[in-house]
C-alpha cells in the first residue's frame, strides 16, 4: 500500500476512535459471561454501543501514553529518558485523577503510587511478576507515530509497557500489538499478519534493549538479560500458535475467549483481540461486537479490535453516530490528524 492511501484512509484515526469504541463496547460487559451478555444486550451480532459510551482505562491511558508520546517527539530525537519523563507523568496524572474510576488494573495502579516518587528509579516500581493485559492495551499510539526507526518503535513499546508490569511477557506482547497496528496501517493484509508476527517474534526472542530498560531484567529471577526476554516471546510464540489453529478453525458463534484466553493476561489479550479481528476483517463493526460479547477480559479484547480494525480498515470503518458519541473522541480524532499525516 502506498503512503499517499495510507494517509487517505486515516488510520491512526480510525485504529484510536476504534480502539475507544471497543472499550465502551465491551466495558459493560466485563466480569459477565455470554450468556448474562445476551440477556442484558441482546444478540451479539446486534450489540447496541451504550447510550452513553463511556470507556474504561484502557482508553484512559492509551490517551496517557499517546499524549506522552507526542510531548516527547516534540522535543527531539524519540529516546529513553525523553519519553520515560513524560509518560510517566501522564501515568501519575492518570492515577490522581477523579476520572480514575473505571475498575483500574491493581498492578497499574500500584506502579503508579509508586511512580509518584520522583526520586525512585520506575524501574523499582515496575511490578516484576505482572503480566496483565494493561501494558499491550494502551499501546497503539507507538504503533501509529511516524517516523519512529524499528529500533525506536520497539524499545519505545516495551518501556512504556515495563513503567507498570515488569513480566517479559508484558514487554513482549506490547511490542508485538504495536508491530501488528503499524503493519496493518501500512497495508499488510490480515491473511498474511500471523506469519509476520511469528517471524518479528524470533527475530527478537533474546533481544534485550539494554538502552530503554536499564537494568530491569535483574528485578526477575533471570540468569540473564537474553533469557529473561526470552521468556515473553516464548509466550507470545505459543500464543500465536493457538491463535492460527483458532482462526482456521474457530467457529465465529462461539466465545472466542475458548480459542485463544480470556484476556486477562498479555499475550491472551493480543491473541484473543487478533482473533476477532481475523473472523471478520471486512466488518470492524461485528468483530467490535465478537469482541464484547465474550467471557474474559471483553473491554480490553475489544479494544484492541478495534485498534486492529481501524488501522487496517481506517477511520471511514466506523459508523459516525458511533465515532461522535464515543468519550474522548474529540481528542482521539485530533491525535490521529496529527498521525495521519
Amino acid at each position: 500500500m502506498s503512503s499517499t492511501t495510507t494517509v487517505r484512509k486515516r488510520a491512526a484515526t480510525g485504529a484510536l476512535v476504534g480502539l475507544a469504541l471497543g472499550d465502551a463496547l465491551g466495558f459493560p460487559t466485563e466480569f459477565n459471561d455470554v450468556p448474562q451478555i445476551v440477556a442484558k444486550s441482546g444478540p451479539w451480532r446486534h450489540m447496541p454501543l451504550p447510550a452513553r459510551a463511556h470507556v474504561s482505562d484502557d482508553t484512559q491511558m492509551t490517551l496517557a501514553v499517546a499524549r506522552g508520546l507526542r510531548s516527547a517527539m516534540d522535543r527531539g530525537v524519540l529516546g529513553p529518558l525523553p519519553l520515560e519523563r513524560p509518560v510517566r507523568e501522564e501515568f501519575v496524572t492518570w492515577y490522581h485523577s477523579p476520572e480514575n474510576n473505571r475498575a483500574p488494573g491493581r498492578t497499574c495502579l500500584r506502579a503508579c503510587e509508586l511512580l509518584d516518587d520522583p526520586e525512585r528509579p520506575w524501574q523499582d516500581a515496575s511490578q516484576i511478576d505482572s503480566k496483565g493485559c494493561g501494558a499491550n492495551m494502551r499501546v497503539a499510539p507507538i504503533g501509529l507515530a511516524p517516523g519512529l526507526s524499528d529500533e525506536q518503535r520497539a524499545g519505545a513499546a516495551q518501556l512504556q509497557a515495563a513503567l507498570t508490569h515488569g513480566h517479559p511477557t508484558g514487554l513482549a506482547a506490547a511490542d508485538l500489538t504495536a508491530h501488528a497496528v503499524r503493519l496493518l496501517a501500512h497495508g499488510t493484509g490480515p491473511a498474511a499478519l500471523i506469519g509476520l508476527l511469528r517471524a518479528y517474534a524470533l527475530a527478537n526472542r533474546t533481544r534485550y534493549h539494554h538502552a530503554w530498560l536499564g537494568g530491569l531484567w535483574r528485578r526477575a529471577q533471570d540468569p540473564d538479560a537474553e533469557h529473561y526476554i526470552a521468556r515473553g516471546w516464548d509466550d507470545c510464540l505459543a500464543a500465536l500458535d493457538r491463535l492460527e489453529a483458532a482462526v482456521r478453525d474457530a467457529d465465529p458463534e462461539d466465545d472466542p475467549c475458548l480459542a485463544t484466553g480470556a484476556g486477562w493476561i498479555a499475550e491472551e489479550a493480543l491473541t484473543t483481540g487478533l482473533l476477532c479481528f481475523l473472523l471478520f476483517p471486512d466488518e470492524p463493526v461485528t468483530a467490535l461486537r465478537r469482541a464484547a460479547c465474550s467471557s474474559g477480559d471483553s473491554d480490553s479484547i475489544a479494544c484492541l479490535t478495534g485498534a486492529f480494525a481501524g488501522a487496517w480498515l481506517g477511520a471511514d470503518a466506523w459508523p459516525t453516530e458511533w465515532a461522535d458519541r464515543v468519550e474522548y473522541g474529540s481528542e482521539l480524532v485530533t491525535l490521529g490528524a496529527l498521525w495521519d499525516e
